[in-house]
């Protein structure tokens, strides 16, 4: 499916605007590029992302030789036309040190939570509760996640506005907790949420 060109972007001098590429999910900023008029209509057509390098001064499709593509989700550009933002989804690292940004930390946190409870799992620090909680197993973790759910409504019932802001933070941590214990991410929810977006549906509208 071709994507839609935004109207009115306003190439520089040099026929190149800036391209910010961010998670089609998670809006993490992965990378910053430039594109001519070609990189933008091979991006919009073909659905992957295309750029124009100003060192090797040629096009190039993302992930041409890492394998690292980008399927591009959508194209806007800002108020003033002059700077473009492509959200996609990256099939690789973005960065050519192998990191999945070019930028060292992004600056989500759930990702960042993300990151931390798969090292927690993979290689269990002496003492971590978040290891100890990962090596318990499903049942444990189904029963904080209950438990801190039960915190939450007790929460909403009081005066207290940082008791219920600190209740829900334990209970988005320990369900990210059971989503690590079964192999699924952050990720995953938001892109059932913005699947439920995209079909006209209550965020909250479950299967029927």
């Amino acid at each position: 499916m071709t994507l839609k060109v935004p109207a009115g972007v306003r190439f520089d001098g040099a026929g190149l605007v800036p391209a910010v590429v961010q998670d089609a999910l998670s809006g993490a900023v992965l990378m910053v590029a430039y594109m001519d008029r070609q990189a933008l209509q091979l991006t919009a057509e073909t659905g992957e992302a295309h750029f124009y390098s100003r060192s090797r001064q040629r096009l190039w499709r993302k992930g041409e030789s890492s394998g690292a593509v980008m399927l591009v989700a959508a194209i806007q550009a800002d108020c003033d036309g002059d700077a473009l933002l492509v959200s996609v989804r990256a099939q690789g690292p973005a960065c050519h040190l192998g990191r999945r940004s070019c930028f060292p930390q992004p600056g989500i946190t759930l990702e960042q939570l993300q990151d931390t409870l798969r090292q927690r799992r993979q290689a269990p620090p002496p003492g971590s509760y978040t290891a100890a909680l990962l090596e318990a197993g499903i049942p444990s973790i189904s029963r904080k996640v209950g438990e801190e759910a039960v915190e939450v409504i007790l929460a909403a019932h009081q005066d207290s506005q940082g008791q219920l802001v600190a209740e829900v933070a334990d209970l988005w941590f320990h369900t990210a907790v059971l989503l690590t214990a079964r192999d699924l991410q952050l990720a995953d929810v938001m892109e059932e949420l913005q699947r439920r977006h995209r079909a006209g549906r209550s965020p909250g509208a479950g299967r029927r």
